[in-house]
């Protein structure tokens, strides 16, 4: 018996391996694939994208006087000299209000053994600000734009209710984003009411900034968005909505702050589908521990019967709980992550039904078999599509099968199990046509 169970031991150790190969060689080829694809998906469709507040500036001439002395011999003054000159000033100003609209669009795209969380963003925003002491200028508005190689389409820019045409020298570029710039003469007292929207796309997020660097000072603020998805989260470092309301299959959020001094941001995080990749490895590296359930329960339950089974018999059980991972690991980047995982369990299943058929008997296979290799096996596996819940899934189960281990056991004398050569073997009798009878009575 000692003997046996060091085997099964080793048989279960080998398959461990297996199975920390499997999951990093499937965590390898996610990796790899997305190192070449989520470059490839950002430039077909766009990046994550945050869109900055637009910075308004007032400019105006100043003239500031010096004076130069000039030195004769023995360095004695000779004379002063006073100029003028004109120097331009720029002032940044505060933002008096800001109204902006956003409509985000989720559009999940699958490459390889990940999925990508697309999106469409709809964005429209009305500013204003005011010169109050400045003299005679003009205002600049600088408007950002998330990514200087996106698309944006049906793009608006107005400034005091008129369309401003943008010819091709009015858009700059920097390394990282584009940026437009107009300027208007102003005067003393003048406001200034600056709308723009478009329409664009990206991937993963979209966050929308007060300022590029540090605190900002934002005044009657309001930022009104719309989802058409029901899981929404924000990212770290950002704003929680103020008010929030349910909308048809979606979500209405609101961020509304009347004098708010804040480095943090706005946006919201693109709900992810479960990756096959990440998914598939997974599964693989909690493998053992299914496996361990299951060599538990089948020898637990065999010696009660006073079924011998060999070794080897364990060998080609933990092999068919192996062609589970392996086949899902490679299928379920070419057809739907549920079918690949049907079809996966189907198969592990019948692999061990149909052999446990032949080792014991018809019975054992379908009743200890077959439905506790579904409790660890499948359900087990199934518990880590349940994403936060793995876990405790995993606890009840283990619970569960404690309890039944238990109560099945109770009354085992366990001595008389594991004394030397004192394990009865049960075989099934075979009639000469072929056909299993009961079994006849245990021998030594």
């Amino acid at each position: 018996m000692t003997g046996r169970i060091i085997a099964v031991m080793l048989i279960f150790a080998a398959t461990s391996v297996a199975w920390m190969f499997l999951g990093t060689k499937t965590t390898a080829r996610t990796n790899e694939l997305d190192g070449r694809l989520r470059g490839k998906v950002a430039g077909l469709w766009g990046k994550a994208q945050v869109q900055e507040a637009p910075r308004i500036t007032y400019h105006y001439k100043k003239e500031e006087t010096r004076k130069e002395t000039v030195l004769g011999k023995d360095n004695k003054v000779e004379s002063v000299k006073t100029f003028v000159d004109v120097v331009d000033v720029c002032k940044a100003l505060d933002l008096d209000s800001s109204n902006i609209n956003v409509a985000l669009r989720l559009d999940h795209r699958k490459k390889g053994l990940l999925w990508y969380s697309l999106y469409g963003v709809d964005f429209s925003g009305r500013y204003t600000a005011t010169n109050q002491s400045y003299p005679d200028g003009w205002f600049r508005i600088t408007m950002p734009l998330p990514d200087a190689k996106a698309v944006y389409d049906d793009f608006r820019f107005m400034v005091n209710g008129r369309e401003v045409a943008f010819t091709k020298g009015d858009i700059s570029t920097s390394t990282e984003q584009g940026l437009i710039t107009y300027t208007l003469p102003a005067k003393a007292g003048d406001s200034i009411v600056f709308e723009t929207g478009y329409r664009s796309q990206g991937m993963d997020r979209w966050l929308y900034e007060f300022g590029a660097e540090g605190v900002s000072k934002i005044n009657n603020f309001r930022l009104a968005m719309k989802t058409d998805f029901e899981d929404i989260d924000f990212p770290d470092s950002s704003l929680s909505a103020t008010t929030k309301a349910k909308k048809g299959n979606g979500w209405g959020l609101t961020w509304e702050y009347k004098n708010l001094i804040s480095g943090y941001s706005i946006g919201m995080l693109m709900p992810e589908k479960i990756n096959p990749g990440p998914l598939a490895s997974s599964i693989s590296y909690f493998a053992p521990v299914s496996l361990l359930f299951f060599f538990t329960f089948i020898f637990i339950v065999s010696t009660m019967k006073n079924i011998r089974m060999h070794p080897m018999n364990y060998f080609f059980l933990a092999a068919a709980f192996f062609a589970f991972h392996l086949l899902f690991s490679y299928t379920v980047d070419h057809i739907n992550i549920y079918l690949a995982f049907a079809i996966s369990s189907f198969v592990s299943v019948f692999l061990v039904v149909s052999y446990m058929r032949l080792v014991v008997d018809p019975g054992f296979a379908v009743t200890y078999a077959g439905i506790s290799q579904v409790i660890y096996l499948v359900f087990f596996s199934y518990a880590f599509f349940l994403e936060g819940f793995t876990g405790l899934t995993v606890t009840i189960g283990a619970i569960f099968t404690l309890f039944v281990l238990m109560q099945m056991t109770g009354k085992v004398d366990w001595e008389e199990k594991f004394k030397p050569n004192g394990t009865p073997v049960r075989k099934p009798a075979v009639n000469p046509a072929g056909v299993r009878t009961a079994p006849p009575s245990a021998e030594s």
